[in-house]
């Protein structure tokens, strides 16, 4: 069931498909706007979401988080196919995309909007329509394209500039673009602030024509589902509030390197973990 919420204004707002992935344990909610909706919301921030799927699964711990959905018969579905070269990745539904006019009025002055598409299905021109915020992007499903047997692999993202050169902040990992530095180069030109993810080793911030890394913690790794997602919805909220790119990333790293500790939803930040992250980068 889902919880039908008074919409009240919001601090972050989250626009991109929740998923249905298929787990050998059964289907299970996923979507970069689950796990940042979580983090932002367990960072003390009122979050929203803006969400087109099919509600097949309980919403479990996003239920306390308000959901605003365009009607879809099925949500977006990937597979995950491990083998000899490396994970295969499969997407069997595509939810509609997400325009202007499913985002609530109240919603659009939010202080943190993050476009996070996981499927192309976010509207490009949305970055044109928040001003009264900061815009964060994590471009990894303008990054994927799909064949006809649909296989997800990467592909060109055409409106990378126009939304680029409109964000406050980007994100992305280093699997987004195959590895490609060159691809890495000219986002960071584009892009006010670009944060390149790279796993185990951390974090890449390009800002003022400088690059930093940011190392992680050593930790035991369980699951790195969520981690990316993690990381940003972390660093576009510690940025908003410090407007020190690198402070936030060092927060964000830390952070997201506690949530490959547990698996699934259970990686989303605890009070603790939060506190000690903030201990941690001062």
């Amino acid at each position: 069931m889902i919880k039908v919420f008074p919409l009240q204004p919001v601090d972050y707002l989250a626009v991109g498909h929740l998923s249905i992935d298929i787990a050998p344990e059964g289907p299970r909610l996923g979507g970069t706007v689950a796990y940042s909706a979580l983090t932002a919301q367990a960072l003390g921030l009122r979050t929203g979401i803006v969400t087109s799927w099919g509600a097949e699964v309980p919403l479990g711990a996003l239920a306390n988080i308000p959901l605003v959905s365009f009607p879809s018969s099925t949500s977006t579905t990937y597979e995950n196919i491990q083998s000899a070269e490396g994970r295969i990745q499969f997407i069997h539904n595509v939810a509609p995309t997400i325009h202007l006019n499913v985002i609530p009025d109240i919603w659009r002055s939010a202080s943190i909007v993050h476009l996070a598409p996981i499927a192309q299905e976010v509207d490009p021109s949305l970055v044109r329509n928040f001003s009264d915020g900061m815009i964060g992007i994590t471009p990894q499903g303008w990054l994927r394209g799909w064949d006809s047997s649909k296989r997800v692999s990467s592909t060109e993202w055409p409106e990378a500039s126009f939304v680029l050169q409109r964000a406050g902040a980007a994100v992305i990992s280093v699997e987004d673009v195959g590895g490609d530095e060159n691809r890495i180069d000219e986002m960071a030109a584009a892009c006010r602030i670009l944060a390149v993810t790279e796993g185990e080793h951390g974090t890449r911030i390009y800002w003022n024509g400088d690059v930093r890394r940011i190392r992680p913690p050593s930790v035991n790794v369980v699951d790195t589902t969520g981690a990316g997602d993690i990381f940003a919805a972390a660093f576009f909220a510690r940025l908003y509030t410090t407007r020190d790119p690198w402070e936030a990333a060092r927060f964000a790293t830390y952070l997201s390197a506690y949530s490959v500790t547990r698996v699934g939803f259970d990686s989303i930040p605890t009070p603790d973990e939060i506190k000690d992250c903030m201990i941690e980068v001062f």
